[in-house]
């Protein structure tokens, strides 16, 4: 191991055997979707870098404290793109963009997150260098162990690499803007997801329905004069603002995050402001409603919600079922069975 990750593995044996948590960080831009922060700070931000990159074979080996801006540059310089959109906030790193598993606009279309992860290597809570995966789609038989890191917010242990697929940039990408109620914006997205259609992006706010199509230069164009609407200039910076949450609507802070299935029914209508993208099923949502109300209304349309940038994290995640968390507990104690890596910090006991 390089000289930075036998340091984190001693780091972890040495915690092992006081019983000191660990509290993992990198940029510290998603820190805000941390049940709890406990432990001593342990960065991986030194642990920086591409280890390997292979344009020809769409493959990119990186460190986990390498920041998504630098990453994206190098993919941009050979035509290629990390196609999950990962959310970059506030200088978010690889490292986190995996461990949070969240995905931007382009994710219904294209995949997420963890659909993405080749190969991982981290460091478990016993300390020791564990490799899962590797550089291509089916290298293995058995579990998929590696994209267990998607989405664990780094409960597992420390994530030193990672390994993504990349995606070709779209020859082409234009965004059509129509005005069109929520209801309306929802049915026209699930008839357009319907299609075979080059759609990479969809986003309503303020009656004001926005459709990204990105392909090939000839399909692009076609669909676009079908769909009709009007060309929405600066269409670049509006996604990345919908992706790096910059858009005036997450600028207040404390709002919902409900995911449900993206034909269901405008919900909470009357009562708060929504931005509504994923072709539907992600819906951002403020509101004056009880928490109890708005968490009633994700499970009534077969989905769950959770509340993001408030300091009452008690509805930060969707409670799990009995039997789902006991399948969380024997991956977290096989992984860490001291428990002391970000403990708690994806769910309380966990």
């Amino acid at each position: 191991m390089p000289d930075i990750a036998q340091q984190l593995a001693a780091t972890v044996i040495d915690a092992g055997h006081d019983g000191q948590p660990l509290s993992i960080h990198g940029s510290g831009s998603k820190s805000f979707l941390r049940l709890r922060d406990e432990g001593k700070p342990v960065s991986i931000l030194q642990h920086s870098g591409i280890v390997a990159y292979e344009p020809t074979e769409l493959v990119l080996t990186v460190r986990a404290g390498t920041s998504i801006s630098e990453v994206e540059s190098v993919l941009r310089q050979n035509g290629q793109m990390l196609a999950f959109e990962p959310p970059e906030f506030n200088g978010g790193t690889i490292g986190g963009a995996i461990a949070s598993g969240l995905s931007g606009p382009r994710r219904p279309w294209a995949g997420a997150a963890r659909d993405f992860v080749l190969g991982t290597r981290i460091i478990n809570g016993k300390g020791e260098e564990l490799r899962f995966g590797g550089q291509v789609m089916k290298n293995v038989a058995g579990y998929d162990i590696s994209r267990l890191m998607a989405g664990a917010y780094g409960v597992l242990g420390i994530i030193l690499d990672v390994s993504i697929k990349v995606l070709p940039l779209p020859e082409t990408e234009v965004t059509k803007a129509f005005e069109l109620s929520a209801e309306e914006a929802i049915r026209q997205s699930s008839e357009l997801s319907g299609r075979a259609s080059p759609i990479s992006a969809t986003c309503w706010y303020q009656d004001r329905f926005m459709v990204r199509l990105s392909g090939t230069d000839s399909g692009v164009r076609q669909t676009s004069r079908l769909l009709g609407g009007e060309l929405l200039r600066d269409a670049d910076n509006f996604w990345l603002s919908i992706r790096n949450h910059r858009h005036k609507f997450f600028q207040q802070g404390n709002f919902w995050r409900l995911s449900i299935p993206p034909s269901s029914p405008h919900i909470l209508q009357s009562s708060s402001e929504q931005l509504i993208d994923w072709g539907g099923a992600q819906r951002w949502v403020r509101t004056e409603e009880l928490p109890d109300s708005v968490t009633q209304h994700a499970l009534s349309a077969s989905g769950y919600a959770e509340q993001w940038h408030t300091s009452d994290k008690r509805n930060l995640r969707h409670p799990l079922s009995d039997g789902v968390r006991n399948i969380h507990k024997k991956i977290k104690q096989a992984f860490d069975p001291k428990g002391i890596i970000n403990p708690g910090a994806f769910y309380n006991g966990l």
